[in-house]
């Protein structure tokens, strides 16, 4: 397969977009909008490359949010000065590149597999919509939107051809796409079918709207914790401290509603259990506030773009009666989480005197936890 570049242009102010933060760094669904479009290049099979260009002072910012591994570069005054360093950079070992604008964060692996392969039999290809509103000009009434296209990224084209093409462009003259630029020196250019999803973002009503277009799934998992219970130690159960003649014992404070309900937050997106983030062989956690587990759960989730609809908790125990807590544990739970408190179930039973519950050598809590988290666009 011939070798193929993503150059991603990230290297405007993104003032209308009403922040202090240029745009492309701004978040959506929990990333910037520049990672969004990293990592959809990034994980394409077709994508050999992906270079990001910024402005001048936005290395670090960049570096910070796509890794040390991504390759960044400064771009220019404007959009076609920024491509055409791009471009340049890429060397012979490149035949075909896609030039995207991170202001298009959301980008569906299948119009990228399209515009790759209408690529074979032209030197341009641009994904488009039709346009299907009623257009009309304020002086000369309706315009015919018949053959009328809305433009999208990422555009791809024969490297040597665009190459040709910013080099041949008139240096007063605007172009708004590299896609004119091409058709200026005669190059086939082609539209392929255009996603939704790529709609651009410029105004600051435009971020929830992006959000918006996400396809949210849902997940729930579970988890599960028993702690033996002793004398001398302090009874943590909930996120609060509870008067009692024996308390948990373990690594930690021994929270065990926490644990199980950590437990159930790392299932649903796949992160391990608290073991895994929190080893016992680690001192640093010992005696450590069960609260920190939970919220570094739950921090993960947002990180993802994620949102925690409900938890449901269940402690298992003879003793102490868990109603006359009941409040204040949700209460505390949903502080930690940063739910309302009707997000938060709290339940206890016990288990008829059976077992270690039921001779009240240990307490066990189960819960579950159902987020969303936006799924990328296949």
């Amino acid at each position: 397969m011939s070798r193929t570049a993503a150059l991603i242009v990230a290297a405007g102010r993104g003032l209308r977009a009403g922040s202090t933060l240029p745009k492309q760094f701004a978040r959506v669904a929990g990333k910037p909008l520049v990672a969004h479009a990293y990592d959809a290049f990034a994980s394409h099979p077709a994508v050999d490359r992906v270079i990001v260009m910024v402005a001048q002072g936005q290395e670090a910012m960049a570096r910070e949010v796509l890794g040390p591994g991504a390759t960044i570069l400064i771009g220019g005054a404007e959009r076609r000065d920024t491509v055409a360093l791009g471009i340049a950079a890429l060397g012979d070992a490149v035949e075909r590149v896609l030039v995207h604008d991170a202001a298009r964060p959301f980008v569906p692996a299948a119009v990228i597999d399209r515009v790759l392969t209408a690529l074979d039999d032209a030197d341009g290809v641009v994904p488009a919509l039709p346009v299907v509103d009623t257009l009309c000009r304020e002086d000369a009434g309706v315009v015919d939107r018949a053959g009328l296209h809305r433009v999208q990224t990422p555009q791809g084209f024969r490297l040597a051809r665009l190459v040709e093409a910013h080099a041949g462009w008139p240096a007063a003259a605007v172009a708004t796409d590299d896609a004119q630029m091409v058709r200026r020196l005669g190059g086939r250019v082609v539209l392929v079918q255009g996603d939704p999803m790529l709609e651009k973002v410029t105004y600051p009503e435009d971020f929830a709207a992006a959000e918006a277009r996400l396809r949210w799934e849902t997940r729930s998992a579970s988890g599960y914790d028993v702690h033996r219970l002793e004398d001398g130690e302090e009874l943590w159960l909930g996120g609060i401290l509870i008067p009692h003649d024996r308390g948990l014992s373990g690594h930690s404070d021994a929270d065990v509603a926490l644990h199980a309900l950590t437990d159930a937050l790392l299932g649903t997106i796949a992160a391990g259990d608290i073991g895994t983030h929190f080893p016992p062989s680690d001192m640093q956690w010992k005696g450590a506030s069960s609260d920190r587990f939970l919220a570094h759960a739950g921090k993960l989730i947002a990180d993802q773009g994620g949102r925690i609809d409900f938890v449901d908790l269940t402690i298992i125990c003879e003793a102490p009666k868990i109603g006359p807590h009941r409040s204040a544990m949700v209460a505390r739970i949903a502080e930690i989480l940063g739910l309302h408190p009707a997000r938060v179930s709290l339940k206890a039973t016990t288990t008829e005197r059976l077992g270690f519950t039921g001779r009240g050598e240990g307490i066990a809590a189960q819960a579950v936890a159902t987020v969303s988290l936006p799924g990328l666009p296949r």
